[in-house]
């Protein structure tokens, strides 16, 4: 499985030939790899090569210094110039800012193309690399490593005490007198210690992936940490900043509407009452739970009780009562317990199950396979509707769209929409493992900055992650466009995601594609919203695009500039048709005021493709 590096086994224009002609594929400037190899496979026996060369000056730290390569979970660390994260596909290379007066020495490294001298911490100065304060890099060292490098050193200066001279003198070079002190006592610390006593606030949770035990989230009372327990396995939970709740977990974690029901807090209380989440993942105190717990598969078909876009199964869920005004109040008492699943987004939704006879409740110690999404108040009362418009008009345009449908609600209530989860097996043998990651965690920032992003910055973190970068980076430029043309001014990092697909037996994603259109509704038309902007900048601009910034987008994306323009002018047409062709259900007809809303926003689309040049 070759690598091919400009400059070293491949000049520049043979390079450009080969991958445009299919052969190649190119991950970044400068490092191609052959398009029928195993990409992920490829990067990571090459890891180290790939490093020098995009970093010649900085040398290997950390554990990579003790493994001469990266750790299970793809991390490779640095330590270089300045401070830096660079991931390429299944690696992320992770370099921290070299202290004024380091010690190096050198390694040999060898793959499949040769062996290269390679420069590494000294055995003294990644001892004190292990004990630096909030570091990434002091988190990659497990104790087995720390008393091996201890005990290297002990023998190599003769005693602790000499040991602890020798990296003392380093550390005070360095100015790491904190890094110092913490080395020196290790070595000089007795063995027969006396037991600590545990914090009883601490928590060690198990985190489940379709069933099946990936790793736990311990909390030692002050931060978080992840430990991974399937060597080998896909890398789907990484902790990206020592201390925090990895971005994934977090990102799964209820928002606004529920986390006011559930009154949690703060993470740990959440976590260590919720068990079960999207992208089939379960989290548990103790691995009996998780036998208890249904798995989610997508037996029956909404499809199969939908007639005219309206579901024409039975509702069982929760309504009014009869008390006015109660339904988020019948609808919370789901969430009392932590076999119901958790959801993210402000949005009210619950999590339904559709069983064979069409009945659609809640998914309460049952499958998760539906989400309701119920009407508003305050003016919101058309979300519903409106929602439903715009996925069926992204569904003409082109998008992959999951099965929707209206659905009659109880005690008088507008209609809600379900939507059929995309994310889980659709077979009782179906042994695939499936995970939905937004861009937040993509991105690695908090949920709460999810208006933060920037299109291109998504455009940035896609390239290196997609198993089919080029199709990807078009669909985003579709996406994006297509949230302009409906007035979206909701298309946030947590309404757009990948969508991961992992072969039993394999230790990377077989797929890594742009996640189906989800969550997608014209915001203009609701109260307070007639001027709402685009949820996210695209080329510094969210209000007044053109034609000239989506072109602007597709060349920092990469996008051929004819490519780019035929799909947007195909979007476009596509989306006229759309208009002209949509069967209106019964909820958007008849004067109602989500038929009034459903009007306003194609009078939007109208304009803003008459504008559009």
């Amino acid at each position: 499985m070759p690598l091919h590096l400009v400059g070293e086994n491949i000049d520049k224009m043979r390079a450009h030939r080969q991958a445009e002609a299919g052969k190649l594929v190119q991950l970044m400037r400068g490092i191609y790899v052959n398009a029928d190899d195993d990409i992920d496979q490829t990067v990571r026996t090459h890891a180290v090569r790939i490093a020098k060369y995009l970093y010649p000056n900085a040398y290997l730290s950390a554990a990579s210094a003790v493994l001469l390569g990266p750790m299970r979970d793809g991390r490779l660390f640095l330590t270089g110039r300045r401070a830096q994260r660079q991931r390429i596909r299944a690696l992320e290379i992770i370099q921290n800012k070299a202290p004024d007066h380091p010690s190096v020495a050198q390694a040999t490294v060898g793959d499949d193309m040769g062996e290269l001298r390679v420069d590494v911490s000294s055995l003294r100065q990644r001892f004190l690399e292990a004990f630096r304060i909030r570091s990434e890099h002091a988190a990659s060292f497990d104790e087995t490593m720390k008393e091996g490098i201890a005990a290297r050193l002990i023998e190599e200066y003769g005693s602790p005490e000499g040991a602890a001279d020798a990296v003392f003198k380093l550390a005070r070079d360095n100015d790491w007198l904190h890094e110092g002190s913490a080395a020196e006592r290790f070595l000089k610390r007795k063995p027969a210690a006396p037991a600590a006593v545990a914090n009883q606030a601490a928590l060690d949770l198990m985190v489940a992936w379709h069933g099946a035990p990936i790793g736990n989230l311990v909390h030692d009372g002050f931060e978080w940490r992840w430990q991974a327990s399937e060597p080998g396995g896909p890398p789907l939970v990484r902790q990206t900043t020592p201390g925090r709740l990895p971005p994934f977990i977090e990102s799964l974690l209820p928002e606004g509407w529920l986390n006011r029901v559930l009154n949690s807090p703060d993470e740990r209380t959440e976590l260590r009452t919720g068990k079960r989440y999207m992208s089939n993942i379960t989290i548990v105190e103790r691995a009996s739970e998780l036998a208890a717990l249904p798995a989610d598969v997508l037996l029956t078909r909404l499809h199969s009780f939908t007639a005219d876009h309206e579901f024409t199964g039975i509702y069982v869920g929760p309504g009014r009562g009869d008390i006015q005004d109660t339904f988020e109040q019948n609808l919370a008492r789901m969430f009392a317990t932590g076999a119901t699943p958790r959801l993210s987004g402000v949005q009210i939704k619950a999590p339904m199950f559709l069983n064979a006879d069409g009945t659609l409740m809640p998914s309460t110690d049952k499958p998760f396979t539906h989400i309701l999404k119920p009407a508003g108040t305050s003016g919101f009362e058309a979300l519903p509707a409106i929602e439903w418009q715009s996925m069926e008009l992204g569904r003409a345009v082109g998008f992959t769209v999951p099965a929707i449908a209206l659905v009659t609600m109880p005690d008088g209530m507008p209609h809600a929409l379900a939507v059929e989860r995309f994310d889980i097996r659709t077979s009782l043998d179906d042994v695939r493992r499936l995970a939905l990651e937004d861009m937040t965690s993509v991105l690695g920032v908090r949920a709460e900055d999810k208006y933060t992003g920037t299109m291109e910055r998504i455009a940035g973190a896609l390239r290196p992650l997609s198993t089919d970068s080029d199709a990807d980076l078009l669909l985003l430029l579709r996406r994006a466009l297509f949230a302009w043309l409906i007035a979206d001014g909701d298309m946030h990092l947590k309404n757009m995601a990948v969508l991961k697909i992992a072969e039993p037996g394999r230790g990377d994603f077989s797929s890594v594609r742009m996640a189906p259109l989800y969550d997608a509704v014209s915001t203009r038309v609701f109260p307070n919203l007639q001027h709402d902007h685009m949820a996210l900048k695209i080329t510094g601009k969210d209000e007044r695009l053109k034609r000239a910034d989506f072109k602007r987008f597709a060349a920092t994306a990469g996008i051929p500039a004819a490519v780019a323009d035929t799909a947007m002018d195909e979007l476009a047409a596509a989306l006229a048709r759309g208009l002209d062709d949509l069967t209106l259900p019964a909820p958007l007809t008849g004067g109602s005021t989500g038929a009034e809303r459903a009007a306003k926003m194609r009078e939007i689309v109208r304009e803003r493709l008459d504008t559009f040049q």
